[in-house]
């Protein structure tokens, strides 16, 4: 891959670590989800990135 192309992408790997980052801490630190137990947010949290976090924010997340 051409180092071009690395320091394009590189922004949006940041932005996708950072939104799973996110979601993790405010999964840990919030009351029990919704939906799902708190094991089950993580884990789609982090094989599902960042899909997974974005999932967990918009759904499952308890309004505050």
């Amino acid at each position: 891959m051409p180092s071009r192309t690395v320091l394009a992408l590189a922004p949006l790997l940041l932005l996708a670590i950072g939104v799973v980052a996110y979601a993790l801490v405010d999964l840990a630190r919030s009351p029990e989800p919704r939906w799902l137990p708190r094991w089950g947010w993580a884990l789609i949290c982090l094989f599902s990135i960042p899909l997974g976090a974005v999932a967990y924010l918009v759904v499952g997340r308890q309004q505050r």
